[in-house]
C-alpha cells in the first residue's frame, strides 16, 4: 500500500493534457493500485494520474456502495446526454466547492489495466465523476466550469441532504 502525494493547484501538470498510455505492464498496474490507495486515504471518489504527478491518461472512480472500481486508461467520451447542475469538489483543490453543469449521461470507451478495450455507460453522479476525471486527463480543471462557488459548510449540508 503506497499513498502518493496529491498535487494541488497551482501546478502545470494539472493543466497539461496527459500522455497516452502505450505500455500495459506491472508499472501501470502498480500506479493504478497506488492511485486507489491514495484516493481512499484522501476520502475521494476519483483520481487522475496527473493529480499524483504522473502525466498519463489513467484515472479511477469508485463510488463505493458495492460497485466495482472503474479503471480508465486512455478514456474517450463517445456520447453524452441531458444536463444537470451539482456541487463538485476536487482533491487538488482542498476546500473549494462549486456548482458545475455537466451531462447527466456519458458513454466512454477506455482500456483496462491489461489493454482490453471496453465501453461504459453511466448516469447521474457516476457520469459526473467519470467526466471530472477525464477532464483532468485533458488538462481541464473543474474550477473553470464552476457557475457558483459554494462554501465548505454549504457543501456539507448538501451532502447530508442526499443521505
Amino acid at each position: 500500500m503506497t499513498i502518493l502525494k496529491i498535487i494541488t493547484h497551482p501546478n502545470d501538470i494539472l493543466t497539461t493534457p496527459a500522455k497516452e498510455v502505450t505500455k500495459f505492464d506491472s508499472k501501470l498496474a502498480q500506479l493504478l493500485d497506488d492511485m486507489y490507495d491514495t484516493m481512499v486515504a484522501a476520502d475521494g471518489i476519483g483520481l487522475a494520474a496527473p493529480q499524483v504527478g504522473v502525466s498519463k491518461r489513467v484515472a479511477i472512480v469508485d463510488l463505493g456502495e458495492g460497485q466495482d472500481v472503474i479503471e480508465m486508461i486512455n478514456p474517450v467520451v463517445v456520447a453524452i446526454g441531458g444536463k444537470e447542475v451539482e456541487v463538485e469538489g476536487c482533491l487538488s483543490f482542498p476546500d473549494i466547492y462549486g456548482e458545475v453543469e455537466r451531462p447527466f449521461y456519458v458513454k466512454i470507451e477506455a482500456e483496462d489495466r491489461d489493454g482490453n478495450l471496453y465501453e461504459l455507460e453511466a448516469e447521474d453522479y457516476e457520469a459526473r465523476a467519470i467526466q471530472h476525471e477525464i477532464d483532468h486527463l485533458n488538462g481541464i480543471l473543474f474550477t473553470s466550469k464552476i457557475i457558483r462557488y459554494v462554501t465548505p459548510d454549504e457543501f456539507m449540508e448538501e451532502e447530508e441532504e442526499e443521505l
